[in-house]
């Protein structure tokens, strides 16, 4: 079973009448605010990069007027584009990349990602992503949909991870995924000082004003993050996050509205706070840290095969032990 989503798309068509919030904005912001989709939106993965150029190339009508891309578009006007597309990514190349695998068997695989990996091929990363090292390691996972995966993290978060080596397995993990039977936890050093443990219960959708980001909007898809207080530092907080949904940069969304977003997270407003009274060798490794400090730390699932419940953990990468290291140092 091939999911429809790998296959190259031979015609992309869009279509749509522009709602009044839009009215008077330019025809090139309006398509990308109605047509750019990414993997798990639903229907044809559409990037902002391609609507620009589809737009530069009179590939866009506005009530079936060829249109520039400055154009200012009136509410209820029809917004089209038809498109012939050339393969956009290779799900299907195996590549020799280094990542470790924590365990494997005939049904399931857990990865141990490092930081800097992307999962999957996209836009800006046709190749050297997780799956075309999986592809490597295990030439089957061709056959699967997005090769085994069901979930994935973000190219700058490390740690744990499962991938279905077969049909069954896949549809059983991902049948617990929906069903929260899944335990999935992380280790995240953020900003400020979090008083205490809480839950977090605040739906999550797509940023109106930025696509690149998330954000808690009252329509959004539910989203319950459980936060448990590790340690405290001067001006930082090393917490343990447990996720109960999996909503896109859940973990980074929820520490940001509450006030506490995750060093080196400048895309959800990381200051570079620093701690005070640090050496100044502390105080760069700080300043500095290139990602955001989130690793997925504990991992749970029953086994889709033998029923068997298994955990498995992952260390902190050398990266976020240097991180805490600098944040005791005086």
């Amino acid at each position: 079973m091939v999911d429809p989503l790998d296959r190259p798309s031979a015609v992309v068509e869009l279509d749509a009448i522009v709602p009044s919030e839009f009215n008077g904005r330019r025809v090139d912001w309006v398509a990308t605010q109605l047509f750019e989709k990414r993997e798990g939106d639903g229907g044809p993965v559409v990037s902002r990069s391609e609507l620009s150029r589809w737009v530069r190339e009179g590939l866009l009508t506005l009530d079936g007027r060829v249109v520039k891309p400055k154009t200012a578009v009136a509410a209820g006007q029809r917004v089209r584009v038809r498109v012939q597309r050339l393969p956009r990514f290779d799900w299907s190349a195996a590549e020799d990349l280094a990542f470790r695998v924590a365990y494997e068997d005939a049904d399931i695989l857990v990865v141990d990602k490092p930081a800097g990996l992307v999962v999957h091929p996209g836009a800006g990363n046709p190749r050297g992503t997780l799956v075309n090292g999986l592809l490597r390691r295990l030439p089957a996972l061709a056959g699967l949909p997005r090769a085994g995966l069901m979930q994935r993290l973000d190219k700058d978060t490390s740690g744990l991870m499962v991938v279905g080596a077969n049909e069954s397995s896949l549809k059983s993990l991902v049948s617990d995924m929906q069903a929260r039977r899944i335990e999935r936890r992380y280790l995240a050093v953020v900003e400020g000082t979090v008083e205490a443990d809480r839950r977090i219960d605040l739906a999550i959708g797509r940023d109106r004003r930025n696509r690149l980001r998330q954000s808690v909007r009252p329509d959004g898809r539910a989203a319950v993050t459980h936060i448990a207080v590790k340690k405290r530092f001067a001006a930082h907080t090393l917490v343990e996050a447990r996720l109960e949904t999996g909503r896109t940069h859940q973990i980074r969304v929820h520490m940001a509205t509450i006030g506490h977003p995750l060093v080196g997270d400048t895309r959800y407003g990381a200051r570079r706070i620093v701690p005070p009274g640090g050496t100044e060798a502390a105080t760069e490794v700080v300043r500095r840290f290139p990602r955001q400090a989130l690793h997925a730390c504990r991992l749970a699932l029953t086994h889709p095969a033998s029923g068997e419940r298994m955990t498995f953990g992952s260390d902190l990468p050398e990266d976020m032990r240097c991180l805490l290291q600098a944040l005791e140092t005086r």
